[in-house]
């Protein structure tokens, strides 16, 4: 079976955050749908996937994805949690954000997802 190494994962992962930043959204989707066959018990992988959903302004899509696959494989996840009460903000949804968000600021973890929930709080 082929596999890949670690750093090679992670230089895709870099490519895909990279064409998804350029607006490049079918090309981050390969890719990322590549790594996800070779490393799916990856979290990087899964705020990618959002990343995508929430660049490609498909706020919906972000929360069904991270409700349905995301915070499944990774309940712990504050970036997930971030993610998602930001796609809520972005659909108006303000009630909806705030569990998601308070869930990601007040944890320790991860100081970038606290940070950003916190940011989004205000």
């Amino acid at each position: 079976m082929l596999d890949i190494e670690p750093d090679e994962a992670r230089l895709l992962l870099n490519t895909a955050l990279m064409a998804i930043g350029g607006n490049r959204f079918q090309s981050a989707d390969k890719i990322l749908s590549a790594l996800e066959r070779f490393r799916p018990n990856s979290p990087e992988l899964a705020v990618a996937r959002a990343t995508l959903w929430i660049s490609m302004q498909d706020f919906q899509s972000a929360v069904e994805y991270i409700d349905r696959i995301g915070l499944v494989r990774f309940p712990d996840s504050a970036m997930l949690q971030a993610f998602k009460g930001m796609a809520y903000l972005r659909m108006g949804q303000r009630r909806e954000a705030e569990a998601p968000l308070q869930i990601a600021a007040n944890q320790t973890a991860d100081r970038q997802a606290a940070q950003l929930a916190k940011d989004l709080l205000t």
